[in-house]
């Protein structure tokens, strides 16, 4: 149980993080910016896997 928190708010912090630099990448190199949300997606999708296991 101790653990879910933890890695809860790991993902959390790196989904805010790619999500960030994709933002910053959006008026410079699109394609990037676009990877860096696709990445964020996958992200965003293991946070809500682990947050229905908790």
């Amino acid at each position: 149980m101790f653990g879910f928190g933890s890695k809860t708010k790991k993902l959390e912090k790196k989904y805010a993080q790619l999500l960030e630099e994709a933002f910053q990448l959006s008026t410079s190199n699109r394609a990037k910016s676009d990877e860096k949300t696709a990445e964020a997606e996958k992200v965003r999708i293991q946070l809500e896997a682990l947050k229905e296991t908790e």
